[in-house]
């Protein structure tokens, strides 16, 4: 049995087709998507409450490149190691682990993570990561939505002026300059495919 589908994100047009084979790839993909989650949080500058790291990169570039299921998927498993306790967090083991971590300082980001992935995959899904502006754009809008998400977790933990001033502020010009990068990337890696393999079309 094949999926009848039209291959849509970069990852949905790299895959096999057969149906067995292409869910043995999306479960592969899923568990290397933690696994660099979980290293580009760990690669960071010590701030307080919340570390900058080069997590937001990471995350913005699989779910371009994931789509929205498969991104959405990942970053559920992503959580669920870590409220299993692994130390994929990047103030774990230091800063505590499990769910005793996931409602400290950052928890509000980490649901931002689902809810960004979600919306960056959808773009994907449509066909917009072929183009970096059009992807900025939606990365931009998700990145709000992260940030915002943090900045109110942290407000209710140590109050509205907290929130923004080490939630909000330290993260804008870095992130920034994470999204563009994210946004560049995919699209190149579109030209590549292309190039490499001439029957992959332009439009999604």
């Amino acid at each position: 049995m094949t999926v009848s589908a039209e291959p849509r994100s970069l990852i949905d047009t790299l895959v096999p087709h057969q149906t067995a084979r292409r869910l043995a790839w999306y479960a592969l993909l899923a568990l290397i998507g933690t696994a660099v989650l979980a290293l580009s949080a760990k690669v960071k500058v010590p701030l307080w409450p919340v570390d900058a790291s080069l997590q937001t990169l990471a995350l913005f570039t699989i779910a371009a490149a994931f789509g929205r299921r498969l991104a959405v998927a990942t970053v559920a498993l992503y959580l669920l190691q870590g409220a299993l306790g692994l130390p994929v967090f990047q103030g774990t083991p230091e800063r505590g682990i499990g769910l005793a971590y996931m409602v400290g300082s950052t928890g509000g980001y980490l649901v931002g993570y689902v809810l960004a992935a979600a919306m960056v995959g959808w773009a994907a899904d449509k066909g917009w990561d072929r183009n970096p502006f059009r992807l900025f754009g939606v990365m931009l809008v998700a990145e709000l939505v992260l940030l915002a998400l943090g900045a109110l977790w942290l407000a209710y933990l140590f109050g509205f002026d907290k929130a923004f001033a080490y939630g909000v502020g330290p993260f804008i010009v870095t992130d920034l300059i994470k999204i563009a990068l994210a946004a560049a990337i995919v699209p190149a890696l579109w030209r590549l495919v292309r190039r490499l393999r001439p029957s992959v079309s332009d439009s999604p």
